[in-house]
């Protein structure tokens, strides 16, 4: 699959790679594999160099290996359903496991094993997202919701985009919070560089998230979050601005040694019944490994 593309006279003196991750949505690393391919031209030569510099008369080629066709199917992974009706049910998803299907996690994701416990998906979002109203990160665990027919679905995710649906989460940062509640409200968008991450950037995404200080350590805090807005890592995000990065983040943290993984959870969530229309409260109990490192923590 072959991709052109014209430099504008802004574009002018940028590095390749930074130019075409900012085209292509890949990483630089992603990109320099293609260039060492010979996958990239510039007026039909090609280049060799990530940092060659952007010229106004370059028309680039990039070419793009075919991505294999990937399908859900059933797998029968544990599954921690915390609930389940006729409409929908509420999964307590473990870290470590990917969402929904796709190109780098073909299988093992919550797709998988949904498909395999619960009968009936809905399939508004395709059979990749079978029955994923939203999501969470690979490293972050909690609840989720599955929605198991069309109407459901559209019912939850217009409650978490109304914001009527309340998502709290648990997280330890690290280094002692100034306030013991507030908020950030700052926008999110891709990194301007590393396009695997996101970052708090002036004409991204309007983000915002609420914090409650729960317990103060002498090195950490304990928070509790509410989301108002769901962008991608947005917690993380956040406290990455404000210094006081998740402990145990490997992308956004500063990886602590003694950090088993990263510490957030998706522990409580309200919503009104997509049929019936009552509220209903959802609760997960903190994994073994946060608890443990609470508990260290409170032991000195």
């Amino acid at each position: 699959m072959k991709k052109v593309f014209v430099p504008q006279s802004e574009d002018k003196g940028k590095r390749l790679d930074i130019y075409l991750s900012e085209k292509l949505d890949l990483s630089r690393s992603q990109i320099k594999k293609l260039i060492e391919k010979d996958k990239v031209l510039c007026n039909g030569q090609v280049l060799k160099k990530s940092g060659e510099e952007i010229k106004e008369s370059w028309a680039i080629e990039v070419f793009l290996e075919e991505e294999l066709p990937i399908k859900a199917f059933p797998q029968n992974i544990p599954l921690d359903i915390v609930y389940e009706d006729e409409d929908f049910a509420v999964v307590n998803k473990p870290r470590g496991m990917v969402t929904h299907i796709c190109q780098a996690s073909p299988k093992d994701t919550l797709v998988n094993a949904a498909m395999y416990h619960i009968k009936n998906l809905s399939d508004i979002n395709g059979e990749l997202r079978y029955g994923i109203v939203h999501r969470l990160d690979k490293s972050t665990s909690g609840l989720i919701l599955i929605a198991k027919n069309n109407d459901s679905h559209i019912s939850l995710a217009n409650q978490i985009a109304n914001r009527t649906a309340m998502r709290y989460y648990l997280g330890v940062v690290e280094g002692n919070l100034k306030d013991d509640e507030g908020e950030i409200e700052e926008p999110i968008a891709r990194h301007a560089v590393d396009r695997k991450k996101m970052a708090v950037r002036e004409g991204g995404r309007y983000a915002k998230t609420y914090y409650r200080v729960l317990e103060r350590f002498m090195d950490y805090t304990l928070v509790e979050f509410r989301l108002h807005t769901g962008r991608t890592h947005q917690i993380r995000v956040h406290m990455k601005h404000i210094q006081h990065p998740i402990v145990g983040d490997a992308k956004y943290g500063t990886k602590k040694r003694f950090a088993h993984g990263q510490l957030l959870h998706a522990h409580k969530l309200i919503i009104k019944h997509p049929g019936t229309q009552e509220e209903m409260l959802f609760t997960a109990l903190l994994p073994d490994y946060f608890e443990k490192f609470l508990n260290k923590l409170r032991n000195g």
